[in-house]
């Protein structure tokens, strides 16, 4: 489905003030500038503003127009630390559902990184999880090990709710580096119905590929990230 026409341009306008492009305390272009830009009714200009005003994005002011707010908190999410670690460090609440339990089974044919021989015979272990900070859902994660020298990993209890965690203390392995792809892209349906967004809304596309502490052994991710209440950050230390 093809977003109205006012949605449209407030997911426009926020992802330009999350960018940067609009900075804190800057004025957006007036309703007639956005009205004739986007080729849309002031009516559908005025929409769209009202639904950032609510939003936090900006303030609108009399005779003045609108003025871009501070930005939303920063989670330091892109950071290979583990979700639980970095959240651990704020004030802020983290909580994970499982979508299903963790499982063996064999990696998709058009999997995102490339595989080594090992790796494709042995299968991978997957979780699907999705992680919510102060009650709200910001990622869709599925995670895949390959099922190499981790024995009975689907029957072990996980350490403090942390994969990372589980991971050295079962089985001693480290992560030691991250290469990650990020590209934004529009809400399919049922990551939507996760988000509880509307479809099409833009979100957060990043594919991880972790190094550990054991050569040739890596960690796969693929998450999808909400940027409705948080922005996504990266934590440097």
């Amino acid at each position: 489905m093809k977003l109205p026409r006012y949605k449209q341009l407030h997911q426009r306008l926020k992802s330009d003030i999350l960018s940067g492009h609009y900075a804190e305390g800057s004025l957006l272009p007036s309703e007639n500038t956005l009205s004739a830009q986007h080729k849309i009714t002031r009516v559908m200009v005025r929409q769209a503003l009202s639904a950032l005003e609510q939003e936090g994005y900006i303030a609108r002011r009399q005779g003045k127009g609108s003025i871009v707010c501070a930005q939303q908190p920063a989670l330091g999410l892109l950071s290979f630390r583990g979700f639980s670690e970095v959240l651990g460090e704020t004030e802020h609440s983290a909580t994970s559902q499982f979508l299903s339990k963790p499982h063996a089974t064999t990696w998709s044919k058009d999997f995102f990184f490339d595989l080594s021989v090992s790796e494709q015979k042995a299968g991978c272990i997957t979780i699907e999880r999705l992680r919510k900070v102060d009650d709200q859902p910001v990622m869709l994660e599925f995670t895949y090990l390959p099922n190499l020298n981790i024995p009975n990993f689907c029957d072990k209890k996980w350490v403090q709710g942390s994969l990372f965690r589980m991971l050295y203390w079962y089985y001693q392995l480290e992560i030691t580096n991250v290469d990650q792809r990020i590209r934004a892209l529009a809400a399919e349906a049922e990551t939507a119905e996760q988000f509880h967004l509307d479809m099409g809304t833009p979100i957060l596309h990043i594919h991880r590929k972790y190094g550990t502490n054991r050569p040739n052994y890596f960690i796969y991710s693929s998450l999808y990230c909400n940027t409705e209440h948080y922005a996504i950050g990266t934590i440097i230390k």
